[in-house]
């Protein structure tokens, strides 16, 4: 199990690890994805999104850039409806648009989110468990390194894919003229501008993934020591990453608000086909303190709580429970062979 030595020996593979994260990529999506919407659609409601104007859309997993297209009414961000908070906005996309619209901008964000989930997780695994075997004297720490480099992993191999997946979608281009748009962009400015925008997110997501890890292995550990159990259930799982992601999701936020306004501020400059400079990330958080005070700097705190706790919960809980199938199974196929 994760960063926890076992009884027996044996062990899950790299594959069933990918699975068990793939399950619970797919089912923290499904479950979080329409809180999103709804945020979404009553953001549209107040100003209506004009051409190549940019938002964030989140799947539960992670954070895609979407840029608003001239003349598509039939866009789902744009769909007219008359909503007077969150629970009527629920009712309303149900009863008028069907159930399914909860779930609108799903499809193509998972092709990126759910790979990403699997290389972070297995990594993340796999790393725990070889940093516990050499650093013997401090394996408490071990789950803190293997975060965060697990994240920057992960990010830096689904960084340019979200640079591509954005150009393709803001200026429907064809794959020729794409790979014609990125040749010349590595040309003027140097392979570093397929990571445009990694910065920022590494800013956010390393110490998120750090705390998380550490402060997740922690709370399993000590309520597995509470109630004399040797493995974690459903549930201590469960609170313990709600707890963990509630917490680094409070210590990370001035660091969300500033990735969030550089995403969209890229995504726009990238939409106009301009040059996607951008300001510095420092600036940018200068600038937020100078407009709205140091309290812009936690501007969505409740919100972004409300969407990180049950994502994180959800996630890991399923993730334990992948894992702890394919240990069973594995402990059972183990000793029907040393039977024979």
């Amino acid at each position: 199990m994760s960063c926890q030595s076992t009884a027996s020996n044996v062990r899950i593979t790299p594959v069933q690890q990918m699975v068990s994260s793939c399950s619970g990529a797919i089912l923290t999506s499904l479950f979080v994805t329409p809180l999103d919407v709804v945020k979404i659609r009553l953001q549209a409601q107040r100003k209506p999104f004009p051409k190549g104007k940019c938002f964030v859309y989140c799947n539960g997993l992670m954070d895609h850039i979407c840029v608003c297209m001239n003349g598509n009414s039939r866009a789902w961000y744009k769909a007219p409806g008359r909503f007077n908070g969150t629970v009527d906005a629920f009712i309303k996309i149900m009863r008028y648009e069907g159930i399914k619209s909860l779930w609108s901008g799903l499809p193509p964000t998972l092709v990126m989110a759910v790979p990403a989930t699997v290389i972070y997780f297995t990594c993340y695994d796999q790393l725990c468990m070889m940093m516990k075997a050499q650093m013997t004297n401090h394996t408490q720490e071990a789950p803190l390194f293997a975060g965060a480099i697990a994240r920057v992993g992960s990010a830096t191999v689904i960084s340019p894919l979200e640079l591509i997946r954005t150009k393709l979608q803001s200026q429907k281009q064809s794959y020729r003229q794409l790979t014609d748009c990125i040749r010349s962009a590595v040309e003027t400015e140097g392979w570093w501008s397929l990571w445009r925008g990694l910065g920022p997110t590494l800013l956010r997501d390393v110490p998120f993934s750090a705390m998380y890890w550490y402060n997740y292995e922690r709370a399993k550990a000590l309520l597995c020591q509470h109630y004399n159990i040797s493995e974690p259930t459903i549930s201590i799982s469960f609170i313990s990453g709600a707890l963990s992601g509630s917490f680094a999701a409070i210590v990370t936020l001035p660091f969300d608000v500033v990735k969030t306004r550089r995403q969209v501020e890229l995504g726009e400059l990238q939409a106009k086909n301009l040059s996607c400079q951008g300001s510095s990330t420092f600036r940018c958080m200068q600038k937020i303190v100078v407009e709205q005070g140091l309290s812009g700097l936690f501007a969505g705190f409740l919100p972004r709580l409300i969407k990180v706790a049950p994502a994180c919960a959800i996630m890991i809980s399923t993730y334990e429970f992948g894992k702890a199938f394919f240990h069973k199974r594995n402990q059972a196929r183990s000793l029907q062979y040393s039977e024979y």
